[in-house]
């Protein structure tokens, strides 16, 4: 690649080249005449400063061509590094998708009845309780309103509430707005499960209308019971409190979500079940 010298790199080398053609002039000259000595002796020091002047003109012409060829390798390793970047955040995503998927497989095994369409999630929409996102897939992909969204572990993530062509809005379980019919696993009781913004309890949710005598233990996991919309058995959350509510007549409990919501990516659809 060729290389433009500054127009002071020029002039100096323009100026070097003269004074070094003048000095061989002048130093000739001396050779040819008498009094060689004298000339010898007058010329000396602007041979001096000539070679001194020369030698500063050649380590500039050497810094600006080796100042240049830094910016140009620089800028190549800085290309470099951000294709090696790439290439490891597609590699890290990769493999995030694939567990995801090894992770499903033994889902649909265990639910043979299951149909879903995998998505990944474009936006998140709202406020930091993470209540919705929307997906880049819709009603082309099979995707509709009603429609449950799961992680790969069979964790209800929440609601198709709107669809376009390719993209849908999944309200999530942390929206007010969204009711789960539950159950406790261990025990079997039953209840309502609602978002806990509410409560002032952001990011957690809350399980309504419990028996006042029943027992409820930290880490009990909250189940679906399953309705048209819901299938059987998907995993909610784990119970992290509990206490009577506001009338005295019933128990609530606040459930820690199953679903990561903070490194939430890419969630599954189900498009059509059974419950047996």
């Amino acid at each position: 690649m060729k290389r433009r010298l500054s127009g002071k790199a020029k002039w100096l080398i323009v100026i070097s080249v003269l004074l070094a053609m003048v000095i061989s002039v002048l130093g000739a000259l001396g050779r040819s005449r008498p009094g060689e000595s004298f000339v010898q002796t007058l010329l000396t020091p602007f041979r001096s400063a000539g070679s001194t002047f020369v030698r500063q003109a050649e380590r500039y012409y050497d810094y600006v061509f080796k100042y240049e060829s830094l910016q140009a390798e620089n800028k190549a390793l800085k290309k470099k590094i951000v294709e090696m970047e790439d290439d490891v955040r597609s590699a890290d995503s990769l493999q995030r998708e694939n567990e995801r998927l090894h992770q499903l497989l033994g889902l649909m095994e265990e639910h043979e009845d299951y149909k879903r369409k995998s998505a990944y999630i474009i936006s998140w929409n709202g406020s930091n309780w993470k209540s919705a996102f929307t997906i880049g897939k819709g009603t082309s992909s099979g995707i509709d309103e009603g429609m449950v969204a799961i992680t790969e572990y069979g964790q209800v993530v929440g609601l198709v509430t709107s669809a376009g062509p390719n993209w849908a809005t999944v309200t999530t379980v942390l929206d007010t707005g969204i009711g789960i019919s539950a159950s406790v696993a261990s025990s079997g009781y039953t209840g309502k499960v609602e978002g806990a913004l509410a409560t002032g309890s952001e990011g957690l949710l809350r399980m309504n209308y419990l028996p006042t005598d029943s027992v409820l233990r930290n880490n009990d996991q909250v189940l679906t019971t399953g309705s048209t919309v819901y299938p059987r058995g998907l995993i909610i959350g784990y119970i992290t409190d509990a206490g009577l509510d506001e009338t005295g007549v019933a128990k609530y409990a606040i459930l820690r979500p199953a679903a990561d919501f903070d490194n939430l990516e890419q969630v599954f659809i189900i498009t059509d079940f059974k419950n047996g």
